[in-house]
């Protein structure tokens, strides 16, 4: 037989990955998606730590033929996202998400002052709006709890809520949880300013009590005890959060905490940014009911910052003008830049504010409030 090199080119062009690309355009619509994200992460600077892997991952999971994604099947091996995505799945990558939070977190303002964990609360107002309003949209009951659980502002939370509950919105509920974590700076502010009157954003607050090392040691394990036995769905969740605090303040762990904040928490983010990635294909994710999702993710934030705006308010008034309510905006879980924002507003109202400590303790409550709040959802609509 004679060689042809161009009838050989011509073959390999045929079998390549562009011949089948430009055979479903919806793919190239997910290429372009994948780039304007890597876009927002790298020049926008947007949550590049997850935000960077997630895009890629899209990149990945829309090109044609790599069988990335192949499951196990007739002794063959497993795609690589494939493998990757069982930590999603089995609730491995946000767990330990969770241990590096704990450990990157100082609780000793909401043990200072307890009563931070009623606004913790109260910002998770935004979770129950976006159920009711996606129930009333049409969405299925467990769909409508993943979609709710955007508005405790924490990412790994509402990866493992949905990929619990409905796994095939995953991307468009990571990515809206995400992009709005990253907007905090911009989404809080005008509703801050538009529900507190200068006089109460001017509000000095007293210094905080010193918390003992002893009780900073008991705090983790406590919680844990309590609320895992109350809720034994937020076992995964408040488990680990508490033990990677632990780690940081029982002061015979340092090699461990330190790892948890930086090794482990770092190489878990490359994971679980890929593993979200990869399940946005063309066919699920280009849909009507992302856009509504993008939708009720924002209303979701905004009613979780009115509602601890609104319980701050309330302890403003029931303290005689001791609590400045812009701590309650900080209830939302976004770690720490929730408190930033807080500390920011209160002092273009009186330079001489310094609520970031303060704001801490309705900030560290609201990734405990949404950690329940996902457990409650667990419990209530899982399988």
């Amino acid at each position: 037989m004679q060689f042809s090199f161009i009838g050989a080119l011509e073959e390999i062009l045929a079998g390549s990955g562009f011949a089948a690309l430009f055979s479903d355009p919806r793919s190239l619509v997910m290429i372009l998606i994948a780039f304007v994200l890597l876009f927002l992460g790298i020049g926008k600077k947007f949550e590049p730590l997850l935000l960077v892997p997630i895009a890629f991952g899209i990149l990945l999971a829309n090109f044609p033929l790599t069988g990335l994604l192949n499951a196990p099947a007739d002794g063959a091996s497993p795609g690589m996202l494939w493998v990757f995505y069982q930590g999603v799945e089995h609730a491995i990558y946000p767990s330990l998400i969770f241990l590096g939070i704990g450990a990157m977190t100082d609780f000793g303002p909401l043990i200072a002052r307890p009563s931070s964990l009623l606004l913790g609360a109260a910002a998770q107002l935004g979770i129950f709006t976006a159920f009711l309003l996606a129930l009333a949209l049409g969405f299925a009951p467990n769909v409508a709890a993943s979609i709710g659980i955007i508005g405790g502002a924490d990412g790994p939370t509402a990866i493992l809520v949905t990929s619990r509950l409905a796994a095939d919105y995953l991307p468009a509920i990571a990515i809206a949880a995400y992009s709005y974590m990253a907007l905090i700076p911009l989404i809080q502010p005008p509703l801050m300013r538009a529900l507190t009157t200068k006089k109460e954003r001017e509000i000095k607050m007293e210094q905080l009590r010193p918390v003992s090392k002893t009780e900073k040691i008991v705090f983790p394990i406590a919680v844990a005890t309590v609320v895992i036995l109350l809720i034994p769905d937020t076992a995964p969740l408040i488990g680990m959060l508490m033990l990677g605090n632990l780690f940081r303040e029982c002061g015979v762990t340092d090699r461990l905490s330190d790892t948890a904040q930086n090794t482990l928490c770092n190489i878990v983010t490359i994971f679980l940014g890929l593993s979200v990635g990869c399940k946005a294909v063309a066919e699920k994710f280009l849909t009507m009911e992302t856009i509504k999702i993008i939708v009720l993710g924002l209303i979701a934030f905004m009613f979780s910052t009115i509602g601890g705006l609104l319980f701050g308010k309330i302890m403003c008034k029931l303290s005689g003008g001791k609590v400045n309510p812009l701590i309650g905006s900080a209830g939302v879980s976004a770690v720490p830049m929730a408190a930033r924002v807080s500390q920011v507003e209160g002092q273009k109202a009186n330079p001489a504010n310094f609520l970031l400590m303060h704001a801490m303790g309705p900030n560290v409550a609201g990734v405990i409030g949404s950690a329940v709040a996902a457990g409650f959802l667990l419990k209530v609509f899982g399988a």
